[in-house]
């Protein structure tokens, strides 16, 4: 006997449901597999973290410098975002390098200057952080948060048993390849001691001697081969391998690469000399090793492409503070480009720093960003690229993620950067900055947006504005206070 009409329909309203039903399941499949293979949901991108050592503000050709050229710094920063207001989060290397490790700032850990302190165990470093998600990680080049080795005398710490405590080598956080120093070499020929017209402070050296450093790559393991010539032509040398053997095991990687350049001792080779023959042998030095740093630059960018993965690497490129001497003088050639002050200082420049952000794809070409960030930046930054959640480590972070900010999602800095160092203090929001000589006692306020050079104090001009900001920064010194005495933990 044939259907009824009731019968059909009842038949045709089940298929309905079904195939409504499927295509739900369908769709939210075709989703889920978008979300996983898309680019731009990619959880696991690569994520390379570069950084000179006393690169002045206006060190960089894309910033108007005279005579240095950096075509490919100049070509990372088309093709991606520039930072008009980057700053270090110290004033020295170890403390800035230390807040781009943690995402803190160093005092809360007890890293109060170069050669002071290191990273405490009970901090979580990018590498441990990122090692979680099953990435592979390399350190290359400068470390300077703790001592290699507590068995050979050597660079400024390592061996002496007074600083036995500050053994943290990256090996023990997070760190599965090496390649580092302690803390400085000579920009040429990095285990040789130069001769002094370089600069260096060094009286109790013998030219062309042992420079009392070594370039360690794993407990008890010293470097022996390929350490002639550029610096950073050898850190890139171990760089390098790194990536390309992460590429053909696809996996994720993070890449740290600290150069040396441009710090004491500058010495530059020939051929990175010659673009600069007419001016001083100084100049010709210390505009040399920049170019030198910056064909290494080149080289990895160009490697990224070859391998396929520009377009899932994040690179950020930075400096740990401004540039070495009291002036412009002999082969402290570094530039702030008006800024007052140099390396040591929290007036502008000695924090103001280049920085560039490049991610193919997703920061759009040529992107300025006006926003104040700094090095403390980077690991929120990248824990939110890979979706982890800060809260759970159940401490405080002095950063924030700077992906909105580029992507001018956010047009306000909410937390202020807060600075500490050496009996200097300051405090640095969108439009002005708060800076104290002694202490914290007394502070000068400037509306450094239109007063980059810190010359015209407002302090009793906007009483109301001074309060409020130094009423901020007093808040975070108790909070930083509280994390040195073990609260965090």
């Amino acid at each position: 006997m044939g259907e009824t009409f009731l019968q059909k329909s009842s038949n045709l309203v089940f298929v309905f449901c079904w195939l409504f039903t499927a295509s739900l399941f369908l769709g939210c499949a075709d989703e889920r597999k978008k979300s996983e293979t898309s680019p731009e949901e990619n959880p696991t991108p690569n994520i390379i973290l570069l950084m000179a050592d006393d690169q002045g503000w206006g060190d960089m050709a894309y910033n108007g410098h005279p005579h240095l050229k950096t075509p490919n710094l100049d070509a990372m920063a088309a093709n991606g975002a520039v930072f008009e207001r980057f700053y270090s989060a110290s004033a020295v290397c170890s403390p800035t390098r230390g807040s781009v490790m943690t995402g803190r700032h160093p005092l809360r850990y007890g890293i109060c200057h170069a050669n002071c302190g290191h990273i405490k165990p009970e901090e979580i470093t990018l590498g441990e952080m990122v090692k979680d998600l099953g990435y592979t990680t390399g350190h290359f080049g400068k470390w300077h948060l703790g001592t290699l080795t507590r068995d050979i005398v050597e660079a400024n710490r390592g061996g002496r048993e007074k600083f036995d405590g500050d053994y943290a080598p990256p090996w023990d956080h997070g760190f599965d390849v090496s390649f580092v120093t302690e803390s400085k070499v000579p920009t040429w020929d990095p285990m040789v001691t130069p001769p002094q017209s370089s600069g260096d402070v060094n009286g109790n050296l013998i030219e062309g001697e042992p420079f009392n450093t070594s370039y360690w790559t794993g407990p008890g393991k010293i470097a022996k081969e390929n350490l002639e010539g550029d610096d950073s032509r050898v850190i890139m040398d171990r760089a390098i391998p790194f990536i390309e053997n992460a590429a053909k095991n696809d996996k994720p990687f993070l890449s740290i690469i600290w150069f040396h350049t441009p710090h004491l001792p500058v010495l530059a080779g020939d051929d990175d000399r010659a673009p600069y023959a007419d001016l001083s042998e100084d100049q010709q030095h210390y505009y040399g090793v920049l170019t030198a740093l910056d064909k290494q630059v080149g080289r990895l960018r160009d490697k990224l492409r070859e391998l396929g993965i520009a377009e899932n690497t994040v690179l950020f490129y930075t400096s740990d503070n401004g540039p070495e001497g009291k002036s412009v003088t002999g082969r402290t050639q570094g530039l702030t480009k008006g800024l007052t002050g140099r390396k040591r200082s929290l007036n502008e420049g000695g924090i103001r720093v280049p920085g560039i952000m490049e991610w193919e794809g997703k920061i759009g070409l040529g992107t300025k960003v006006n926003i104040p960030c700094f090095t403390s930046d980077y690991f929120p930054t990248i824990a939110n690229i890979l979706g982890v959640d800060l809260k759970k480590n159940n401490r405080p972070y002095d950063g924030v993620d700077m992906l909105p900010i580029v992507n001018g999602e956010v047009m306000r800095r909410t937390e202020p950067l807060a600075f500490d160092f050496q009996g200097q203090a300051a405090l640095i929001d969108n439009e002005y900055k708060i800076y104290s000589d002694d202490g914290g006692q007394h502070f000068a306020l400037y509306n450094i947006r239109n007063d980059m050079s810190e010359s015209n104090n407002l302090a009793t001009v906007q009483p109301e504005k001074l309060n409020e900001m130094v009423a901020y920064w007093n808040q975070w010194k108790e909070s930083q206070l509280m994390s040195a005495s073990g609260k965090d933990y």
